[in-house]
């Protein structure tokens, strides 16, 4: 009987694990869209600027600074959301920027390989907690649709 106590604890071990990575990939991946959306977002802006630009010119009008100001402050915003969603991408991945070079390091890093920068101590535990209150956050709305699924079915 206890080695099939074992077993049952290794396949759970190793569902758990899956079930985390397999979270971890999703979510990298739904950031991922969302930044190409916001980027995507940030082109079309520019198009916007570049032809109402072109179009005061060619008619010989003045540029009305305010619009392109509004849009500019837009493309801020875009560019901001893209830098939150890179960020979270980095922290999924257990991984951190470097401050003065911009190099992708590891959380743990007191320096950066690239360049010897020092490093901000991150807390490796505070950061495992939240990743994994996240996983189980999504995990529980995915149980609520399930259920959710189930009362349409039955009705």
């Amino acid at each position: 009987m206890e080695i099939f106590e074992k077993i049952g604890d290794a396949a759970s071990k190793t569902y758990k694990y899956t079930a985390e990575k397999t979270s971890k990939i999703a979510k990298e991946t739904k950031k991922k869209m969302e930044i190409s959306d916001y980027k995507k977002n940030i082109n079309e802006i520019y198009l916007e600027i570049g032809e109402t630009v072109y179009e005061k010119y060619v008619t010989d009008q003045e540029l009305n600074l305010e619009e392109l100001l509004e849009k500019c402050t837009r493309i801020q915003e875009l560019s901001d959301k893209i830098a939150e969603c890179k960020n979270e991408i980095l922290k999924l991945n257990e991984r951190k920027q470097c401050k003065n070079c911009y190099q992708e390091i590891e959380i743990t890093a007191n320096y950066c390989p690239n360049c010897g920068f020092e490093q901000e101590r991150v807390n490796q535990e505070e950061t495992q907690e939240e990743v994994q209150d996240e996983t189980e956050d999504e995990e529980e709305i995915v149980e609520e649709e399930k259920d959710e699924n189930k009362n349409k079915e039955k009705k």
